[in-house]
């Protein structure tokens, strides 16, 4: 017992020493590196990936993509839309809404902590968020929420719309991490979705949009 305690107190002493941070961008990674793909190609991929696990990916241009937003809202009969403040986004949204406020839902935006927005959450039809970009290898999208997009409006809300911007797609994850200096700087949580929340029950039987969020709409702007 007591050369148990002395080699965990070894280690935790040479631990606290230390002020050696290893360098992780000098090291290789060629099995993780090795898939490069056009633009185009990362588009593809990217949607092929997360069509797969039930998303719906909207491929639209910077002219159109409001006009695809509010068919998704007419479609899905979406009356309260969730967004975040101060960021582009919000300021389109709220452009788009004076000049054709009978197409678009009544817009909320996320002003309040948790503590005091828990029945707007969960009273809420959908909720809008940017992205940091996208992972055609895996299909997945990256959120990297702020004070402006807290994480819960990608989480509770039925419906999650995000909007990416083709040209924010990297390869796969490790492009993304060194290529946005991940070690540098993150958020307390950084965000990876592919699709809607899913569950399996004792059978292995995979059923989607059981909890949280059970529609993702990516529009997927090129």
């Amino acid at each position: 017992m007591n050369n148990t305690a002395t080699a965990r107190e070894n280690i935790l002493s040479n631990l606290r020493i230390s002020s050696v941070v290893p360098d992780i961008t000098s090291r290789k990674y060629p099995v993780m590196e090795y898939k490069r793909w056009s633009l185009q190609e990362k588009v593809e991929q990217l949607k092929q990936k997360m069509e797969a696990v039930h998303t719906e990916v909207l491929p639209c241009s910077k002219s159109s993509w409001g006009r695809m937003f509010r068919g998704v809202v007419k479609e899905k009969n979406i009356e309260k839309i969730l967004y975040g403040t101060n960021t582009d986004l919000a300021q389109k949204l709220r452009e788009m809404y004076q000049q054709t406020p009978e197409e678009i839902p009544e817009l909320v935006y996320y002003e309040k902590p948790i503590e005091e927005s828990k029945d707007l959450l969960f009273g809420i039809d959908a909720a809008i968020t940017t992205t940091l970009g996208g992972i055609a290898e895996t299909g997945s999208l990256i959120l990297w929420p702020t004070p402006e997009e807290p994480r819960l409006m990608s989480l509770i809300p039925p419906i999650h719309i995000a909007v990416l911007y083709a040209d924010t797609i990297y390869n796969n994850f490790l492009e993304a991490m060194t290529t946005e200096n991940w070690n540098s700087e993150m958020p307390s949580n950084a965000l990876l979705i592919s699709g809607p929340s899913k569950t399996a029950d004792i059978e292995q039987t995979l059923v989607y949009g059981v909890h949280g969020c059970k529609e993702l709409v990516v529009l997927l702007i090129q």
